[in-house]
């Protein structure tokens, strides 16, 4: 079963990369759309995957009324060409894949991991002022850089940690906690709590459009205007309730973000998602300037 999924995984990269040869298999309704979807978007940049690795790890495996369930987890590395520039974008996937008489019988991503749950609007309090920083753009993508793929020890790690992974990035660029112990305050993590700014998307995102002390921001209108270390929260239904978000890592040739991101572990993503199993049509997105206090 190893080798079969083996074989699955390079034929994969083999298609992104135009090679429609020896398909060991039939591919899911949503992989199919997932691929065009990327590719149609490297089309519209003027951009092209040159060469596409991706190896694969089962992480469990289960047996369940005589099939074989492998639950595996795949990271791609993409050298994406755009006109003269050359980057490498790198993705991690969580996938299912169902055996019976050894032979495979299904391969499914599990669904993206995205909030579904939203606390109330953190509300903004006087409390003592906390001290005035420049942020530090270059130690924030750093950190991104360092951890977008692992779990810092010194914070807590949840199952949904995006937003958690944003709010460090922030931090190790020198943005002042402030607001504990109200969990409904300010922004901060410290004695095993947190605020709701800090972990959940959808505070986290009226934080950044309310606050007027410690971590600021200013809403752009274009993720063109975005600088190295600002932010992007994703409302993925376009229902109002923001559900992710990432941190800007680099430009691509054109001026556009790249970003880093967790929940489905992402190093120099295209900003805008199009290629991911979350997307639809109804997508909106908030660019926020981290601003200097």
């Amino acid at each position: 079963m190893k080798e079969i999924l083996a074989k699955v995984i390079e034929a994969k990269a083999q298609l992104l990369v135009g090679n429609h040869r020896n398909m060991p298999f039939l591919l899911s309704e949503q992989d199919v759309e997932v691929i065009q979807r990327k590719k149609n978007l490297l089309e519209k940049r003027s951009a092209e995957i040159v060469k596409c690795h991706a190896g694969g790890k089962i992480v469990k495996k289960e047996e369940v009324d005589g099939k074989t369930i492998l639950h595996y987890l795949v990271h791609y590395r993409y050298l994406i060409k755009q006109n003269k520039n050359l980057y490498l974008e790198e993705q991690c996937e969580d996938r299912n894949a169902i055996f019976m008489l050894d032979k495979l019988v299904s391969d499914q991503a599990q669904p993206t991991q995205i909030e579904t749950d939203y606390e109330p609007m953190v509300r903004e309090i006087d409390d003592e002022m906390p001290r005035n920083f420049t942020y530090n753009r270059l130690a924030a993508v750093q950190y991104a850089e360092l951890w977008w793929n692992s779990y810092n020890p010194r914070y807590e790690k949840f199952n949904d940690n995006c937003t958690n992974f944003i709010s460090q990035c922030l931090h190790a660029g020198g943005a002042p906690m402030h607001g504990y112990p109200d969990r409904g305050k300010g922004w901060w993590m410290q004695n095993n709590s947190w605020s709701w700014s800090w972990s959940v998307a959808n505070a986290f995102r009226w934080y950044l459009s309310g606050s007027r002390k410690g971590l600021q921001a200013r809403e752009v209108s274009s993720p063109r205007q975005l600088l190295l270390g600002d932010v992007i929260c994703y409302d993925f239904e376009g229902d109002g309730k923001y559900n992710h978000n990432t941190i800007v890592v680099a430009k691509d040739a054109l001026g556009y973000p790249l970003v880093n991101a967790q929940s489905q572990n992402s190093r120099m993503r295209y900003w805008s998602y199009e290629d991911s199993t979350a997307y639809t049509p109804n997508i909106t997105y908030k660019f926020f300037h981290i601003i200097n206090n």
